[in-house]
């Protein structure tokens, strides 16, 4: 199962400009707010009470049921609400009209500051979140938090890793995965020529991938104050190195640039037009379905370096659980979402049930043998969640999302997506990208800091 929404455009909560002249600073104004006592958790814990969850994640119905097996007075009604874009339209929808909305909604991580900035989501830091913070990989335990505020307990991450057909690399000489960017491309004019293959896939419509090569460059294209400041900045050096490398590989025609996520994308995967994959941790597990034909042909490795002699990792994924503004149970959502999340069997099962799989963001779970040391059959018996894990660790904090990542998205696919199609120079769509990012967020009302 994929981990994200690499493919789907995000539909924002309600319009950014309503909101901004409407709701309170980001919806920030309880984080000095008394903390829930124990005695007020016991109550709750005790009360019958009924949770709506909407989520996109397959796989919880065993972590749904521990959860009731310990609070017996608390029902979790969980609702596959839609792969993410089609959860926020309902869930756009729900609030927009005052009814209707879950106590509980998984969030991917771009998505989470569009919630804040409409005072959707429930800040968690009174409940007693922050004290979670040390037990999760720094990264994403970043994306649910502003400050001092919690906006979601984390839930997957997406590490990104090469991962690349051994017999095919083999095939072409080479024995070991890239250790550089730069060696990359030597790599890929090498399997292009002696094997026809390319050495990757660069889809046009996946920003994910593109921002998680600048994020492990450096770079910090977004961010966001939680109030209505936001920062965008696709003209740094990082980027330029980014998108300058990326616009001579493309150029050189050793990588494809074949739209991703349709049927001729799928069959490529499978009859080895592509030799490898720049991805996050979710995707070993697409390819055992996607390409069963080619099991034991794979190896994971991590991400080449920009430097070498460097460990520095990138995200392309994840997502949090958040209690939705206006649950009549906050206390019990948000206790459901902390067991899901931060008990360890919940948290081990969701990472090793082979119908949910989400690469975990718990560093006790990265660490368990249970998770860990799994072999995988696909990967010819590689320990692949042990690469991800240590890659895990390497993940930058400080890389954020903008409140309007919908727009941002699809703008994307106008600007550097098009240049990547036509294999023009991607830093100056990137310039273009970062004009029209900062034009949509002044008509929007926040005040934007270009860099």
């Amino acid at each position: 199962m994929k981990r994200n929404s690499a493919i789907a455009v995000g539909v924002g909560v309600i319009a950014a400009a309503v909101l901004l002249s409407g709701c309170s600073s980001g919806g920030g104004t309880t984080a000095s707010a008394a903390m829930v006592s124990q005695a007020d958790i016991t109550k709750a814990m005790n009360t019958p009470t009924t949770l709506t969850f909407w989520t996109f994640a397959p796989g919880l119905t065993p972590e749904i049921a521990a959860f009731e097996k310990k609070y017996p007075k608390i029902k979790v009604d969980e609702v596959n609400a839609g792969q993410s874009a089609a959860e926020y339209t309902k869930l756009d929808a729900a609030l927009t009209a005052g009814k209707g909305a879950p106590d509980v909604a998984q969030l991917e991580y771009s998505e989470v500051p569009s919630f804040t900035v409409t005072n959707s989501v429930v800040n968690l830091a009174p409940y007693g979140a922050a004290s979670l913070k040390d037990q999760y990989t720094p990264a994403a335990w970043s994306y649910g938090t502003s400050g001092a505020d919690v906006w979601g307990i984390p839930q997957d991450f997406g590490p990104m890793g090469f991962i690349y057909r051994n017999d095919i690399l083999a095939k072409a000489g080479i024995t070991t995965a890239p250790a550089t960017w730069a060696q990359f491309a030597t790599d890929a004019a090498t399997v292009k020529s002696k094997t026809g293959s390319y050495l990757a896939n660069f889809n046009p419509t996946d920003s994910p991938q593109v921002l998680g090569l600048i994020q492990q460059a450096g770079g910090i294209p977004f961010s966001y104050n939680g109030k209505k400041t936001v920062t965008v900045d696709l003209e740094s050096p990082q980027v330029k190195e980014v998108s300058d490398y990326l616009t001579k590989i493309i150029q050189s025609g050793n990588v494809s640039v074949d739209p991703g996520w349709t049927d001729d994308w799928f069959q490529s995967v499978a009859n080895g037009r592509y030799a490898g994959w720049v991805v996050g941790a979710w995707g070993p597990d697409d390819l055992s379905g996607t390409a069963a034909n080619t099991s034991g042909k794979w190896t994971a490795a991590p991400m080449p370096q920009w430097t070498a002699g460097q460990n520095v990792g990138g995200d392309w994924g994840g997502s949090v659980d958040s209690v939705i503004k206006g649950t009549s149970h906050p206390i019990q959502a948000y206790e459901f979402i902390k067991y899901l999340n931060n008990d360890s069997s919940s948290a081990t099962e969701m990472a090793t049930n082979p119908k949910s799989l989400l690469f975990p963001t718990k560093t006790s779970v990265l660490a368990d043998p249970a998770f860990a040391s799994q072999k995988v059959a696909f990967f010819g018996g590689q320990e692949t969640n042990t690469t991800f894990s240590d890659i895990a660790k390497t993940v930058p904090t400080g890389f954020g999302y903008l409140p309007y990542m919908d727009y941002a998205t699809s703008d994307y696919i106008n600007t550097v997506g098009a240049a990547i199609t036509a294999k023009t120079d991607i830093y100056t769509a990137m310039k273009k990208w970062q004009n029209d990012l900062v034009a949509y967020g002044k008509k929007q009302g926040f005040t934007v800091n270009a860099k």
